[in-house]
């Protein structure tokens, strides 16, 4: 579709958007708290079945599915165009395609998806053939007949590369469910390893699986080894006492040994033990020191060691990996307010350091003599990253590169020539990059700072008829400048696409991350606003005619900008909002609250922290105002973000707001966090989100 077709489409802003009947209302049960002499009512509090995670009260099920049948009610006369819309993302896709081959120990692996495929399948073929035979070890599909929702949770390839385990979740809980089988036939064996978290991975004994465990606040917490002969008992090697903290495993990339990470926000601590010898007692690399975090990597007897112990953007350490006190670290790259240290890799030539600098990615390849350089890339907006390259001893780097306008891209990186060899451009039909434009725009926020904005549009638009603007702004997540396929079609319609690096992320260093948490969180907020004025008074905008969108802690921002500034917004789409912030914090009984108080505050303990969350909550500021359109969506199953946040933020909304606007909750019934877990059925709920967008817009044709 090109721009004179999208003008003529252009109809009064929710002229085709109407409700056929009167909306679902949640009734009220008053329900009274009281913290630091504050009394609150929360009369939706109800909501919340008590016997989560499970969800069986009737009333509160029936509220939910009521909601449900609203949205298909609203949005059913709008059929043609949410499929002409899911159908066009469809066609963009090639159907069945297939990774890189990628070389582990003495295989080549790769995955694919079959011609209508909703699941990979996996993949390998000796290396040292070139016309080897493919064959399936790992297929999804099968996998995930029967089940509404499915999630592989990751696999690993044992060290005589003759078995794999893997995990999977069918809920949406993220609570995974081990299996194991040998590679060479279909003898499929469950272990009954209760309440895992991710996939095991085998030891470098070949007799061993190492694998997390959560608990039942869904915290990551103890470290437990399997043994494969099923006649030695599981053995517990790490438990994490401190509530705040979640625990993590993983194997060094030369496979020395095996990693335990523990840590929160803001603190870390890393622990060792040998590979092979995987019941043995940890060691702690650096101990735990409340603001510290570091991670680690090995390579030639040392631990290189990224580090923030005296400069928040962190410097690279390295010490002997017998010996870890101070007096045997070596400074390998020195700290700097220009350029933000973001990961490491160690492998057998060279050091791969993933940086950020002006709130761009950059690649920079150091051996170890300290001589080093950075990748060059064709584009001067882009998302780079490190790309799967498992062997230690490699003489390429895998890199995923993309823009806006630059389809997902493979990359081998050849230190020693310093070319880009590109391996793979993902194919997409019809598309044609030179019809679109990119660029970075740079903001004033109202206390001075800069705000970078990634944003693209169709050049064939003068003037965009409107403007899709994101924006997350929380964990120091930055958001990168990253090729959509779905997005296209909006494009084509004339509406431009934004991204506010807000402060909350990580894009201009550590400091654009605390700037925006705890005490400074108004500003995540007062950044994304002052963004979009910036784009109103530079044209490339009119109030009232933006559509927002931002899921989890995105959600927050979307609810807190619609209370501070509702006139600026067309359209909003809060995925899986933390809108409850207050009444979430205050619960420490809940997955996730007590992590979570390094990042938002302890009302509990702290009248400060709670008089601060319930001065930005957005439940708790819900009051009678106009809001615009909106569309909100939620999962059951959901650990994050409980089903009951979105849906009492809708239920209040709809009991306070005075306008006629369109208000949806969508809640997913059998899926958690992501919503659908299908590449086709993600697909269809994008489809849901542009047509919303486009019928508030009035960027849609009345339906016949």
């Amino acid at each position: 579709m090109n721009g004179d077709t999208a003008s003529q489409l252009r109809v009064t802003p929710q002229a085709t958007l109407r409700a056929i009947r009167s909306p679902p209302l949640a009734p009220q049960q008053s329900h009274q708290t009281r913290h630091h002499g504050r009394e609150r009512d929360d009369p939706w509090h109800w909501l919340r079945d008590p016997r989560y995670p499970k969800v069986e009260d009737t009333e509160i099920l029936a509220y939910l599915e009521a909601e449900n049948e609203y949205f298909s009610e609203v949005m059913s006369p709008h059929q043609a165009l949410r499929e002409t819309l899911y159908f066009e993302a469809k066609a963009r896709h090639i159907e069945d395609d297939a990774s890189v081959p990628v070389q582990q120990g003495t295989y080549l692996y790769q995955w694919r998806f079959e011609k209508g495929a909703e699941y990979r399948t996996w993949w390998r073929k000796p290396a040292e053939t070139e016309r080897g035979a493919w064959a399936c070890f790992l297929n999804e599909p099968e996998l995930a007949d029967g089940h509404e929702y499915f999630s592989l949770g990751g696999f690993d390839i044992s060290p005589d590369e003759s078995l794999i385990a893997w995990a999977v979740d069918t809920s949406g809980a993220e609570r995974y469910r081990a299996h194991l089988k040998s590679i060479h036939d279909e003898d499929v064996r469950g272990l009954d390893l209760p309440d895992m978290i991710g996939a095991p991975i085998f030891a470098m004994d070949g007799q061993s699986l190492v694998y997390v465990v959560v608990n039942d606040q869904w915290r990551p917490w103890q470290v437990w080894v399997h043994a494969l002969d099923q006649n030695t008992p599981d053995r517990c090697i790490f438990e994490e006492s401190d509530e705040r903290f979640r625990v993590g495993v993983h194997l060094t990339r030369c496979k020395t040994f095996l990693v335990i990470t523990t840590g929160d926000h803001t603190t870390s601590e890393c622990l060792v033990l040998s590979a092979g010898l995987p019941r043995s007692t940890p060691r702690v690399v650096i101990p735990r020191k409340h603001g510290c975090q570091y991670d680690l990597h090995h390579a030639h007897g040392r631990f290189y060691v990224r580090i923030n112990d005296t400069h928040e953007n962190f410097r690279l350490v390295s010490m002997p990996e017998s010996a870890f006190d101070h007096a045997h670290w070596r400074e390998e790259i020195a700290p700097s307010d220009a350029v933000y240290l973001r990961d490491i890799n160690a492998f057998d030539k060279w050091l791969v350091v993933s940086e950020k600098m002006d709130a761009l990615d950059h690649v920079r390849i150091r051996d170890y003599s300290g001589n080093e350089h950075r990748a060059v890339f064709p584009e001067s907006v882009y998302a780079a990253s490190l790309g799967n390259t498992p062997e230690f001893n490699t003489s390429s780097i895998r890199i995923h590169y993309e823009s806006l306008v630059t389809p997902e891209t493979t990359f081998d990186y050849l230190p020693e020539s310093r070319e880009l060899v590109t391996r793979k451009v993902q194919d997409v039909p019809g598309y044609d990059a030179t019809r679109y434009r990119t660029r970075r725009i740079w903001a004033e926020a109202r206390d001075g700072k800069r705000i970078p904005i990634s944003l693209v549009s169709c050049k064939a638009e003068k003037k965009p008829h409107a403007l899709h603007l994101y924006g997350y702004g929380a964990y120091g997540i930055g958001m990168t400048p990253s090729f959509n396929l779905a997005r296209i079609s909006m494009l084509d319609r004339g509406v431009a696409f934004a991204i506010a690096h807000i402060r909350g992320g990580d894009e201009l260093g550590r400091n654009w991350y605390l700037q925006g948490k705890r005490t400074h969180r108004a500003n995540t907020f007062n950044d994304f606003v002052d963004a979009a004025r910036h784009l109103i008074a530079t044209g490339q905008a009119e109030a009232g005619r933006i559509a927002i969108s931002g899921g989890s802690a995105g959600g927050e921002l979307m609810g807190a900008v619609i209370n501070q500034a509702p006139e600026l917004w067309g359209a909003v789409v809060a995925h899986v909002p933390f809108v409850d912030v207050l009444n979430t914090m205050l619960d420490a009984t809940l997955p996730l609250t007590p992590p979570e108080w390094d990042e938002w505050g302890n009302p509990i303990q702290d009248k400060e922290a709670y008089d601060l969350i319930a001065s930005y909550c957005p439940y708790t500021q819900t009051s009678a105002k106009d809001y615009p359109p909106m569309l909100v969506t939620a999962g059951l199953s959901d650990p994050r973000v409980t089903y009951w946040e979105p849906a009492k933020w809708v239920a209040k909304l709809r009991h306070s707001k005075t306008d006629d606007n369109i208000l949806l909750l969508k809640t997913n019934m059998g899926a958690g966090h992501g919503g659908k877990s299908g590449r086709f059925e993600r697909l269809r709920e994008k489809a849901d989100e542009q047509a919303f967008m486009l019928l508030a817009l009035g960027l849609a044709p009345a339906p016949r």
